[in-house]
């Protein structure tokens, strides 16, 4: 069944993309897929700054967290093709809001990065040709700061697009068949750069730097959004099940560490991110953090406390993602007095909740400034029409809540996808350009009003 549509007869059922009216849902449990995902992010760079070489649990741990980048690729890829699905859009329109939401803070934190580093050299400050050159470099190969290719290839992602929706809709009926030969491809490159590292030597180490590397997860983003109904409710049918898959390839992940450390690899070095083992785990995560996120979607209480966190943590992530590696680099810069007070392994969860509690700080000014889209990716929340589009949902939210006070809307169907939306849900209007998350809300024609 297909992501975008639901036949009439379906409308007045809840399911897990759509209301009772027929509405598509905010799926809040990307919302939490997502949190999860970027707190491991911070995880990652925060561990791999502060873990002793000899360190064997918590280099175990940064093997396990090691699969970020795969999942969001996986995540990446099934927003835009479900929304696409949902409203289709040129991509004369597509493309320049994109490029502005994300490629602008790429341009822009590319640069921070850069003449930070720059002004912070002895034998660099001051040439200025060096950092203009230095600049360029970074923007065209994605190594201004470590984590920045992940825009490069988001982008290049946003640029195939079409040709991905193309592929999902020419092989319907036959995506199990395209899903095993892209796993297959997956399995061979990452075999090829973790084992046979003269095959990829052409690269000159950009080997993350290509949407090629990340071929099955692109994909298989794409093809579950063409059938986010039915995947969705297989997550929410078989939540059990997906946990404990989630639980035992997490063991074996391990397993495969610390066999890769009894052949003589470093600790660090057996854990590295693009490798055979990390394709099934990181799929694993994908569904597990789903699983997880379905169970919060399905008992979410619309205007508590925690559902506000989400809806907060949500919105502010991709700016917690672009500013914490300069939390961490101001925190252990130099002779770092964190790492002469902090023993470790104390030392990386300090750092850590330091790093997490600076980022939303200063994701939080930024997105009250005109500086909120170059350094967030969204809109400034003093800006005249963020204003406007929160009195608007005030209003709406406030008609819905009256039109079901005293009483809900009945669910129909049964079974696991009836809980698949809260009683309480109708009284938090989702816009039609709001169906998903950041990434998800510029796609698409709007409905004729």
């Amino acid at each position: 069944m297909s992501g975008g549509t639901a036949p009439a007869s379906s409308r007045a059922v809840q399911t897990p993309t759509r209301t009772a009216e027929g509405k598509p849902r905010h799926l809040y449990e990307v919302d939490v897929l997502r949190i999860l995902t970027f707190a491991c992010v911070i995880g990652v760079h925060t561990t791999s700054h502060t873990v002793a070489a000899d360190d064997v649990p918590l280099n175990a741990l940064l093997g396990l967290l090691h699969f970020t980048r795969l999942v969001f690729f996986s995540l990446t890829a099934f927003v835009l093709v479900y929304s696409y699905t949902l409203r289709p859009r040129p991509m004369a329109q597509f493309w320049p809001k994109r490029f502005l939401l994300v490629g602008v803070p790429y341009l822009a934190w590319s640069f921070v990065y850069v003449a930070a580093s720059w002004l912070l050299s002895a034998t660099r400050r001051g040439d200025v040709p060096d950092l203009v050159r230095t600049y360029a470099e970074g923007i065209v190969t994605g190594v201004s700061w470590y984590h920045l290719y992940f825009l490069l290839v988001t982008m290049q992602v946003y640029l195939l697009l079409p040709v991905i929706a193309w592929l999902v809709r020419r092989t319907r009926g036959h995506h199990v068949a395209v899903q095993v030969v892209t796993l297959v491809v997956q399995l061979v490159v990452f075999a090829g750069y973790k084992y046979f590292p003269a095959s990829d030597a052409w690269m000159q180490g950009y080997q993350k730097q290509f949407f090629f590397s990340y071929v099955f997860f692109i994909v298989s983003g794409a093809i579950a959004a063409d059938h986010a109904d039915a995947f969705l409710r297989f997550i929410r049918v078989h939540r059990r099940a997906v946990l404990w898959g989630f639980a035992g390839v997490g063991a074996l992940t391990l397993g495969v560490w610390a066999l890769q450390v009894g052949l003589g690899q470093s600790l660090y070095a057996a854990g590295t991110p693009l490798q055979p083992i990390q394709v099934i785990w990181s799929s694993a995560v994908f569904v597990g953090f789903l699983a997880i996120g379905a169970r919060w979607a399905d008992r979410r209480r619309p205007g508590s406390p925690l559902a506000r966190v989400v809806d907060y943590g949500s919105d502010r992530s991709f700016g917690i993602f672009l500013s914490h590696p300069f939390a961490i680099w101001i925190l252990l810069y130099g002779d770092s007095v964190l790492e002469r007070v902090v023993p470790k392994p104390w030392l990386t969860l300090v750092t850590y909740v330091l790093v997490l509690v600076l980022s939303v700080l200063v994701t939080e000014l930024f997105r009250w400034t005109p500086l909120s889209v170059p350094l967030t990716g969204r809109p400034s929340l003093a800006s005249r029409g963020q204003r406007a589009a929160r009195a608007r949902r005030r209003e709406a939210g406030a008609r819905r809540g009256a039109g079901t006070r005293g009483g809900v809307p009945a669910a129909g169907g049964s079974g696991a996808s009836d809980s698949a939306v809260q009683p309480g849900e109708p009284v938090e209007p989702v816009e039609p350009d709001d169906a998903l998350v950041g990434e998800t809300d510029d796609v698409g024609r709007r409905p004729t009003r």
